[in-house]
C-alpha cells in the first residue's frame, strides 16, 4: 500500500489532510514506486493503480490540476476533471484538494473554524508570482484566521539558484535577502521555505507549521527532481470530511 503520514499541525476536528511519500506503489525505477503524476514518462497502468491506493484511502478522487508554476487558484467544486491552474480550494465536504511535487514546495490551508480548505503548489517561479497570496484571496477568510502546514520541498542546503533569482526576490521585499546564503560566485543557497513564511507573516498569517524536510537529501522518502531528473511525483491533499458545525 502507498506509504502516507498525517501532517502535524492543529486543525479542526473536520479537517483531513494526507502527503505521500514515494514508498509503497508499484512504479518500477526511476519512477519508484509510489508516482502519481501522469506526466513523467511512468507506465500509465502503474500511475493508474497508484492513484487507485491512494483514493482508496480518500472520500473522492482528488481534484488533480495541471501545474504551471503559476497563481492561478481553482474552486475545486465547480472545476472539470482536471484544471489548468496551481491552487485549488473548497468549502464543501468531501472534496480533495490536491498538488503534486518532486522538490517544489506544497502548502497545505485551512480556517481555525474550518470552513474551507486549499492546497498549493509553490515553486520558486510561483512564489514569487503570487501564488499564496492568490490562494490565501480565494480563501475569503481573514488570514489571520489561516492555519498553513509547508510540506516536503527542498530543502535550504541543496537548493541552488543563480543571481536573477535572488535579484526577482529582493525586488519585491528587501528582506527576501534573508533567504538567501552566498555559494559559489553567481550562486546562492535558497531556503524556500523561509520565503515562503515571509510571504505568509506579510499577509498577516500567524500559524505556519512544517518546513522541516529536505525533498533531495531525503533519498528513501521522498522524489526529488533536482536530483534526479526523472522520477515521480508526491501528493499533498486536504479536505473537509464534514461541513463545520456551528458556524
Amino acid at each position: 500500500m502507498g506509504e502516507c503520514f498525517v501532517p502535524e499541525w492543529d486543525v479542526p476536528a473536520n479537517v483531513r489532510a494526507l502527503q505521500t511519500t514515494r514508498n509503497g506503489g508499484g512504479s518500477t525505477a526511476p519512477w519508484a514506486s509510489f508516482n502519481l503524476g501522469d506526466h513523467v514518462g511512468d507506465d500509465p497502468a502503474a500511475v493508474a493503480a497508484n492513484r487507485a491506493q491512494l483514493s482508496s484511502l480518500l472520500p473522492a478522487e482528488p481534484h488533480w490540476l495541471t501545474q504551471v508554476h503559476g497563481t492561478v487558484a481553482v474552486d475545486a467544486e465547480k472545476m472539470p476533471k482536471t484544471a489548468t491552474a496551481d491552487a485549488a480550494f473548497a468549502r464543501q465536504a468531501g472534496h480533495v484538494c490536491a498538488v503534486m511535487t518532486a522538490d517544489c514546495l506544497p502548502v497545505l490551508f485551512c480556517d481555525r473554524r474550518g470552513t474551507v480548505v486549499a492546497a498549493a503548489h509553490a515553486g520558486w517561479r510561483g512564489l514569487l508570482a503570487g501564488v499564496l497570496e492568490s490562494t490565501v484571496d480565494a480563501m475569503k477568510v481573514p488570514p489571520r484566521d489561516l492555519l498553513v502546514w509547508l510540506g516536503p520541498a527542498i530543502g535550504p542546503h541543496c537548493f541552488e539558484v543563480g543571481d536573477e533569482v535572488r535579484h526577482a526576490f529582493v525586488a519585491r521585499d528587501a528582506a527576501a535577502g534573508s533567504g538567501f546564503v552566498p555559494g559559489e560566485p553567481g550562486k546562492w543557497l535558497c531556503d524556500i521555505y523561509l520565503l515562503a513564511r515571509q510571504r505568509l507573516n506579510t499577509l498577516g498569517v500567524q500559524s505556519v507549521s512544517g518546513g522541516a524536510a529536505c525533498t533531495v537529501s531525503e533519498t528513501e522518502r521522498y522524489f526529488s527532481y533536482r536530483r534526479d531528473g526523472v522520477t515521480g511525483r508526491m501528493a499533498s491533499l486536504i479536505w473537509l470530511e464534514s461541513e463545520a458545525q456551528g458556524v
